[in-house]
Order: C-alpha cells, then structure tokens, then sequence
C-alpha cells in the first residue's frame, strides 16, 4: 500500500503529465494552422477564428468542470475528460474545409478544461502551505504549447500536417490510460452531496473572484494568444521558415509553462500579492517595448534630409518575449495561490470561473490580433492590446490592494498616535 506521501507524488506527477498533452493537442493549430491557412487561402482574421475555437469550449467548459471534480473528485472526470478527446483531435487530420476544422477545434477545445480539473484535483492532495508548489508544478503543463513547437514543425515537415493530429490522438490515449492506473481518488476531497451546485456558485459575487479574473485575462490568456500567434508572427515579420519560427516561438511557450512552479514557489514564500505586482510591472515594460512597429523618418540637418529607421531585430525580439514568458509564469502561479488563500474550500468553482474567463481572453485575442492586423496593417498591434489590458490590472491592483494596504498601515499608526483608523481602513 503506497504512503500518503507516495500518493501526492503519483498524482501530481501523472496530473501534469496529462495536463501537459492535454494543452500540446489544444494548441495545434498553432502550427498546424499555418500550412492549413495556405491549403484553403485564409486571411489574417480567419486565421486568428480557427487557432483559438478550441480556446473557446475549452474555456466555456472550465466552470462546470470545476463544480464537477469538487462533487466526483479529480480522478473520474480527467480520465473522461482525456479519452472523449481522441476521437474529435484524430478527426482533424481528415478534415478538408474551413467549418470542418472549426467544428473539429470546438470539439477538440473540450481538453482545455482539464486545467480547472487538475489544479483542483491537486491542490487538494496537499498541506496549505504547500498548495502554491503543487499547483504550480501543475500548471507547468503549459509547456504543452511548447512541445507542440518542438514536435508538430517536424512531424510537418517528415509526413505532412495530416499525420500531426493522428500521432497525437494515439499520444492522448496511451497517456490516459497510464493516467488511470497510476493516480488516486480520495472521497474525503470532495465536497458533501448535499451541497448544491447553486450553493458552489454563490462565491462568484465576491468581487475579489472578479478581479482575479481579470489578472488571469492577461497572464494566462495573453500566454495562450501568443502561443497560438508566434509561430506566424516569426514568419510573417522576419521571414523565417516553420521549424525555426517555432523553435524560436517555443522561447515564450516554454518558461510560460516550466517556470510556473518556480512561481508557485515564490508565491508560497512572498505571497500572491507581491509576486503578481512585480508580474503585471514586468509585463507593462517589455509589452510597451515591443508595442513599438517598425518606423522610418526623416529629419531635416544642416547637411540635409536623413532618414532613420527603428526596428527590433530578431534577437532583442526574443528576449522579451522570453522576459514575458517568464513574467507570466509566475502570475499564472500568484493568481492561483491567491485561490488557494482565500476560497480554501471552494477551489473547484472559483478556478473554474477565473479559468474560464483567462481561457476566453485566449479566445478572443488572436480574433483581435487578426482583426487589428486586417485594419491596421501593424503587426505589432498585438502587443498595443495586451498592453492596454495589462494597464487595467495594474490600476484595478493599484487601488483595490495596494493603495488599500497604504491607508490601512496609515490607519493603524494614526491609532498608534492616539488617533482614528479612516472608515476606508475596515474591511
């Protein structure tokens, strides 16, 4: 009989591993796409539409399966969950028209909500104080999107895109499989059956789930988008080929998942706060930079007109989206350990929602990224919007926590000297 300790192993173990296939098969048309975008002659806009509807029901389903592993528990649902994938990602391989691909990704999406399923299904096999780490090794399956950078452009090249799909189908089964025989199911982590699904769902009036929500909108949402839009980005801006556009996009996909369990780690020891504050700062900085679209001007000087050109090359490029990827690691971890704090017992429904909504962020921005570059003609209108989401957070952060803290601490030495704590200081 395995330990209680060998348990917590096995499952967080095996969770990411599942965790990490389920979003390397929801990001597929992140390379896929590109050659399928030729094969049927798409525009930009329609691009965006087929690389994020898997995003969509992936996101959708996030909330009910939340409510769902706190009432089954973890174990049932992603096991299911796995094996009513295969089928929808093999058909994508057969496919040959526009809504065929579209119908196939909603279908495909459903893998998405494995997140809201595994964090909880995790979270709950250990100690509070521990719960960041946990979760955050989880959510390092993001580098799912990564390894679909490192596989999918080969796979592509040696047997055409069709197979892609297929060789992931079989990879989802085999893993599912060794999912069920080697995790555990533990009644006590379930909620009682006499709660009520409306009665989970009374914790999305606090506004603090909102709010977290929209961090999550930025950090795992905005990961998502670009996930799926870099690799054409590295094609379309500087004029590489797949292997290496994907190679170079997987230095943004892969510490935005790996790091996330440093994250956990540093949230666990500074907590959610400090940690998402640093993020969202970090994020700003590099998102103006790369906002930035290449520009040439003209200057009148005594020897007459020069012109000068800005442009990021490809190399300082990379390196911020690497800093942004490392950034939203560990916000994706800080968001979570902010759950885990505050809504204790109600990490399935609080997750899911905060899920879901990160998940729609990763819907509708590369909608938006076509759309923008279609209207605008700049590439880099991608980053204007994520920098005007992340504007959003830091002031919705800037004055629910951190002009709060200011004027509590402010309160409490006005006490200190004899005074009144201001009205604002109560909670």
């Amino acid at each position: 009989m395995p330990s209680q300790r060998q348990k917590q192993f096995s499952v967080l173990l095996m969770s990411t591993t599942a965790f990490t296939m389920c979003f390397a098969a929801w990001m597929l048309f992140a390379v896929i796409g590109i050659p399928i975008k030729a094969q049927l002659g798409l525009n930009e806009t329609q691009f965006g539409l087929l690389a994020a509807t898997p995003v969509l029901t992936g996101s959708l389903v996030r909330l009910p399966l939340g409510l769902l592993t706190d009432k089954l528990g973890g174990r049932v649902v992603f096991f299911l969950l796995m094996l009513a994938a295969v089928v929808p990602i093999y058909l994508i391989g057969e496919a040959t028209q526009y809504w065929q691909f579209l119908v196939a990704g909603l279908f495909v999406g459903l893998i998405g909500g494995s997140f809201s399923v595994g964090i909880a299904y995790c979270a709950r096999w250990f100690e509070r104080k521990n719960q960041g780490f946990a979760m955050g090794v989880f959510g390092a399956g993001n580098s799912g999107a990564a390894l679909t950078k490192f596989v999918a452009p080969a796979l592509v090249v040696a047997y055409g895109w069709q197979f892609v799909p297929k060789a992931f189908a079989v990879a989802m089964l085999i893993i599912a499989i060794a999912f069920w025989f080697f995790t555990y199911d533990d009644p006590k982590h379930r909620v009682s059956s006499s709660v009520k699904f409306s009665d989970q769902l009374r914790v999305l009036k606090n506004p603090r789930v909102w709010k977290y929500c929209q961090y999550y909108s930025i950090v795992f949402g905005g990961y998502v988008a670009l996930a799926l839009w870099m690799t054409k980005y590295y094609v379309a801006e500087f004029g590489l080929g797949l292997e290496t556009a994907a190679l170079l996009a997987a230095c943004f996909s892969l510490p935005g998942g790996v790091l996330r369990a440093v994250g956990g780690w540093f949230s666990d020891r500074f907590g959610a706060h400090k940690v998402t504050w640093w993020v969202m700062w970090v994020s700003w900085v590099c998102l103006f930079l790369l906002s930035y679209p290449h520009t040439e001007f003209t200057i009148m000087t005594v020897a007459g007109p020069k012109t000068f050109a800005i442009h990021h090359n490809i190399w300082f490029f990379t390196v911020l989206m690497f800093t942004v990827g490392v950034a939203w690691a560990f916000g994706k971890a800080s968001v979570f350990k902010y759950i885990s704090d505050e809504f204790p017992h109600d990490i399935g429904a609080v997750s899911g929602i905060v899920g879901l909504v990160g998940g729609l962020g990763g819907f509708l921005l590369p909608i938006m990224f076509g759309a923008l570059l279609d209207l605008t003609g700049v590439r880099s209108s991608a980053f204007m919007l994520l920098y005007g989401v992340t504007w959003v957070s830091l002031i919705w952060m800037y004055w629910t926590e951190v002009r709060r803290t200011d004027v509590m601490h402010g309160g409490e030495a006005d006490v200190l000297h004899g005074g009144t704590a201001p009205v604002t200081a109560t909670k």
